[in-house]
C-alpha cells in the first residue's frame, strides 16, 4: 500500500511513478459522486499516514519508495474538477511540478512527525494544483 502497488520501487522518479498510479486510478475508476471521491481521499489519507509512518520505521525519514502520498496528492489536485483526459494530464503535470518545488507551507509540512509529514506536504501541493487548475478553467474555459 505504501509503495503504490510497488510503483515506489521505480528506479527513476518513483514519485512520478506513484503519481502515474494516481492518474491511472482516476481514469479507470467510474465517475463517482463528489462525496464518495472526498470520502475515498480521506480514507486513503488516513491509511497513508499509518502506512508511511510504519515505512519510516523500516526505511528512514520520508523514504522515496513511499508513494501513497503522491497518489493522494494527485487525487486532491483533480478533486472537484470536470473529468477529462486533458485536465487529468494537466493535473498530473501541475502536481508533479508543485510536489518537487514544494511552495510554502508544503516544505514546512515535511518537518511534521512520521506519516503526517510524508502525507501533508503532498496534500498541500495537491491543494495548490487544484486551485491553479480551477483558475485556469475560469480563465480559459473547459478542457
Amino acid at each position: 500500500m505504501a509503495t503504490g502497488a510497488f510503483s515506489g520501487y521505480a528506479p527513476i522518479a518513483p514519485g512520478s511513478a506513484g503519481s502515474l498510479v494516481g492518474l491511472a486510478l482516476y481514469l479507470l475508476l467510474p465517475v463517482t459522486p463528489v462525496h464518495l471521491w472526498m470520502a475515498g481521499l480521506l480514507l486513503l489519507f488516513v491509511v497513508g499516514v499509518k502506512v508511511s509512518s510504519d515505512a519510516e520505521t523500516v526505511w528512514g525519514k520520508d523514504p522515496g519508495r513511499v508513494v501513497i502520498d503522491e497518489i493522494v496528492g494527485f487525487g486532491v489536485t483533480v478533486a472537484l474538477l470536470p473529468r477529462s483526459i486533458p485536465l487529468a494530464i494537466a493535473g498530473f503535470l501541475v502536481f508533479r511540478v508543485l510536489d518537487v518545488l514544494k511552495p510554502s507551507p508544503a516544505r514546512q509540512f515535511e518537518r511534521l512527525p512520521a506519516g503526517w509529514g510524508v502525507m501533508l506536504d503532498d496534500i498541500a501541493a495537491g491543494l495548490y494544483g487544484n486551485l491553479l487548475l480551477h483558475a485556469g478553467l475560469a480563465l480559459w474555459g473547459r478542457m
